[in-house]
């Protein structure tokens, strides 16, 4: 793990960041396609806060483009840089990214980052810094719109809306999934944005249906009537006027609700019922040993 130090005469002020941003933004190269998806690396940076200790620690995870498997991963960890401005978020983070970018032994290729490139009030977000700074393709992938607007895409994956700052078209709402929550595509750095939506979709390869699906195999038992006790999908279920229902059907328990609890009694539920009680166990280890880390890290 590589340990950073905020860089000198990096901007303390939102005035000198802004300054940054706009001198940047210039710089920025909207006219190249950017490489073809399924080729070779792609790189996945994010960052976690300790807020209580002012640390960042970032991660950068490097992906053959083609099979999707693992190449290369590194990580930094850090003082937190900047304070905490909504559309400077970049000044927080870009220095610790940086770090585990460099740490890297291979070329990341694509970055894609957990944020914003041209969707970005001054149309120069994180991921549009970071290949700024990198001369790297990058592109953003966020989970909400920001401060702009866009129409549902249609339910199909794949399905694009524009996200629009008025009638600019800054980004793309896109379905990964059939019927799933839209994410929001933008361009950092010389990727066209066709191409960004094209390399989040092949980050996000198609999964077989489950099993309780229509199209998986296994058809779907009725749903008792609201007031009634049954079984559905292995689990005890009672429903009650209390109980909201979706536009759907689907019963969705509120804080108020209790939640079915499942009771396997077959060997195979046992199986998984144990299964993923040991990678609960795994995930709380892991998460420890992080936690020390930073702790005993010299910063």
């Amino acid at each position: 793990m590589t340990t950073v130090r905020t860089p000198a005469g990096w901007p303390a002020t939102e005035e000198e960041a802004r300054a940054v941003q706009d001198a940047l933004r210039a710089k920025v190269v909207l006219d190249e396609p950017g490489p073809p998806p399924g080729t070779g690396h792609v790189t996945g940076v994010d960052v976690a806060y300790d807020d209580e200790r002012d640390v960042v620690v970032a991660a950068a995870v490097v992906l053959d483009a083609a099979t999707l498997a693992v190449v290369a991963e590194s990580t930094a960890v850090g003082r937190v840089s900047f304070p905490y401005v909504p559309g400077l978020l970049a000044f927080r983070e870009i220095p610790t990214v940086l770090a585990a970018l460099k740490a890297l032994p291979c070329a990341p290729g694509l970055v894609v980052c957990d944020g914003y490139g041209r969707a970005h009030p001054r149309r120069f977000g994180l991921a549009s810094h970071l290949g700024v700074l990198t001369g790297l393709p990058t592109i953003g992938v966020a989970k909400n719109p920001f401060t702009f607007t866009y129409d549902e895409p249609a339910a199909p994956r794949g399905s694009t809306a524009p996200l629009l700052a008025g009638t600019e078209e800054v980004g793309r709402a896109l379905r990964t999934r059939d019927a799933v929550k839209p994410v929001f595509v933008s361009v950092g750095h010389r990727v066209s944005l066709d191409n960004a939506c094209a390399h989040t979709l092949a980050l996000a390869p198609r999964l077989p249906p489950p099993r309780d699906h229509p199209q998986g195999g296994r058809p779907v038992p009725p749903r008792p009537p609201r007031g009634s006790t049954g079984t559905h999908g292995g689990l005890s279920t009672r429903t009650d006027a209390r109980t909201p229902v979706s536009r759907q059907g689907v019963h969705m328990p509120t804080h108020r609700t209790t939640r079915p609890r499942p009771t396997p009694t077959r060997p195979t539920a046992r199986a998984v019922t144990l299964g993923l009680s040991l990678a609960v166990l795994a995930g709380v280890g892991w998460v420890a040993g992080m936690i020390y880390t930073l702790i005993t890290w010299p910063l």
